[in-house]
């Protein structure tokens, strides 16, 4: 098995989705945009000797599973939706190996005139 976060990855960078995410109350009535930049280690060499897509890992399916791990139920911290993708994936997609996941709040209701809040997690497939 490879080291932690390296290796072999896909990833998928700039995930915009509009949610409701956030302690206030203002964040629960409008919503927000939130941004996710995600790595997930994978073995490509399986991929990239047959060049079929049975041997991967699908974009697309991760893609499906962030978006319905995101859109599951409102969370007061965008750690804890971060963490549930990170449970979604691993569940779902069993060659991932680990991920590396940053979620960005770009309008967080914090007095910046510009930028974002974000936090990034780190997890390696629970054995």
């Amino acid at each position: 098995m490879t080291t932690p976060f390296t290796g072999d990855r896909i990833i998928l960078n700039d995930l915009g989705f509009f949610g409701y995410h956030g302690l206030f109350e203002e964040e629960a009535k409008l919503g927000q945009r939130f941004f996710i930049d995600l790595q997930c280690g994978v073995d490509l060499s399986p991929s990239g000797e047959t060049d079929t897509i049975t041997s991967t890992v699908s974009y697309a399916s991760i893609y499906d599973v962030v978006k319905a791990a995101f859109e599951a139920k409102r969370f007061n911290l965008i750690e804890a939706v971060a963490h549930t993708i990170t449970t979604a994936l691993f569940a779902e997609l069993p060659d991932i190996n680990w991920i590396i996941l940053r979620l960005r709040k770009p309008s967080a209701p914090i007095a910046m005139v510009s930028g974002e809040a974000a936090i990034e997690i780190h997890r390696v497939r629970p054995n």
